[in-house]
């Protein structure tokens, strides 16, 4: 009896022994969903709002699994459906209905959690799961409907979770405003300059036509634009004057002829077309043609007909003299204006 008595408590022994030195006992446990994120596309309270829910799930998705994401209470769902919804594996949008079939992924709302089941459909381990939920949701039809935020401001979680063996919690933070309204004024802008305040045309021939020319530079901001005029007499000498040329015509030597205009020409070969970068102004009716040049004072010779950057015009000249213009020395002051409409 004694004997039977020291193999059995011998035989506890060897087996408590085994336990304490043999390999752990294995439980099954859930993993942390890791690297969770819901950006939204507003902040403040009582506001209908995008949602883009990210997240990695260690252990990953089965077939026949679920997944939910748990909305706080005082949270609006609305009228939000699957076709307001994109699921993803990693770079793989996946189909949604109603209810799952086969590889279409199912979502539905019910209270304030949306579960999204695997019929077929698989995640593999370390996968990346986004989710859209809004008017952000693309793939199939576009989403209409939006998640109201709670009309309370401060912290809320939002859980993920389901029959998937990862779970975890997002934390969002409300506002009562998550605008800032900035403001600013801009003045009104207008500058004007010319190159010179001086243009000697020389000696005057009978033989040949004499041009010269200078440039002006303008910009403004006003919403109609702007005119350059000019004003002022022909070139003069006592009683006696150089023509002006009182519509636009070519130059014609030997004919006592004054003009001016804002383009490039080639007879003579003098000026420059407007430039800048666009938008710009540009030389205005009756000076906007090549070889063809005109003197009506008062008249606009450049404009633009909306805000402009800064433009640089060449203001070219011819002066042609008849035999019988007198001699003399003749002179003509200008008067270029710009004004702008705002």
């Amino acid at each position: 009896m004694k004997k039977i008595q020291t193999l059995t408590s011998l035989g506890v022994l060897l087996a408590l022994l085994a336990i304490l030195i043999g390999p752990p006992l294995q439980i099954a446990q859930a993993a942390a969903l890791t690297a969770l994120s819901d950006i939204m596309s507003t902040l403040k309270v009582s506001t209908a709002s995008n949602h883009t829910i990210k997240f990695t799930t260690p252990t990953g998705i089965t077939a026949g699994q679920t997944v939910t994401v748990t909305f706080p209470a005082g949270w609006t769902m609305g009228t939000v459906a699957f076709g307001d919804m994109d699921f993803a594996v990693g770079a793989t949008d996946q189909v949604l209905a109603a209810t799952c079939t086969g590889a279409t992924w199912g979502a539905a709302v019910a209270g304030q959690v949306i579960t999204f089941t695997s019929c077929t459909g698989t995640a593999a381990a370390s996968s990346i799961i986004t989710i859209k939920i809004g008017t952000n949701a693309t793939v199939g039809v576009a989403g209409v409907n939006q998640i109201t935020n709670s009309a309370t401001a401060g912290n809320a979680t939002i859980a993920i979770g389901g029959t998937m063996a990862d779970s975890g919690n997002i934390l969002v933070n409300l506002l009562t405003n998550d605008q800032v309204a900035v403001s600013a004024t801009v003045g009104q802008t207008l500058s004007f300059s010319l190159s010179a305040s001086s243009l000697a045309l020389g000696t005057l021939s009978v033989s040949a036509v004499t041009s010269g020319s200078h440039t002006m530079s303008l910009a403004t901001n006003g919403s109609s634009g702007m005119v350059v005029t000019y004003s002022g007499a022909t070139l003069t000498s006592g009683a006696n004057t150089v023509t002006a040329m009182s519509t636009a015509a070519a130059s014609s030597v030997g004919t006592s002829q004054y003009g001016i205009n804002a383009v490039a020409n080639t007879t003579p070969t003098v000026g420059a077309a407007c430039s800048g970068t666009a938008p710009i102004g540009a030389a205005a009716t009756g000076y906007a043609t090549a070889n063809n040049f005109k003197f009506v004072s008062g008249e606009t010779i450049v404009s633009a007909a909306n805000a402009i950057n800064t433009t640089t015009c060449t203001i070219s000249y011819i002066t042609n003299i008849a035999g019988t213009t007198a001699a003399g020395s003749y002179t003509s002051t200008l008067t270029f204006t710009a004004t702008a409409t705002f």
